[in-house]
């Protein structure tokens, strides 16, 4: 699936950002990385959260056990691509340019980030 043309509001993204590292997960399961101790109302506010992300179409659900277990449709990157895109868009009328710079010049970049930004360009 390619990634989301939509602002994915923060409370859904950190179901993605749990499942990402850890899929497939139970409700209950990303509950607990979300809120620590899990309750009945997280659990039930991360199963809320589920359902948008599945309309959307950003996660899938493995409906094969009693207890749903569930894994994302898209990655990391290509929602971190398009988040950035969009806000690019918003504020700089598509150029990635300005962010770039701010990156690189806000933050010390290690060897290894300076390399990997020299390849990409070359591409």
């Amino acid at each position: 699936m390619t990634a989301p043309k939509e602002s994915i509001p923060d409370a859904e993204l950190d179901v993605l950002k749990a499942l990402w590292p850890n899929e497939p997960l139970t409700a209950r399961e990303i509950a607990t990385i979300i809120y620590g101790v899990p309750s009945t109302s997280n659990i039930g506010t991360v199963q809320t959260l589920l359902q948008r992300l599945e309309k959307k179409g950003f996660i899938k659900r493995d409906r094969s056990r009693y207890v749903h277990r569930f894994s994302a449709r898209v990655s990391q990157l290509d929602v971190a691509g398009s988040q950035l895109e969009m806000l690019a868009e918003k504020v700089c009328d598509g150029s990635l340019a300005p962010f770039i710079s701010h990156l690189v010049q806000a933050r010390r970049l290690s060897r290894k980030e300076k390399d990997e930004i020299r390849r990409l360009l070359e591409e």
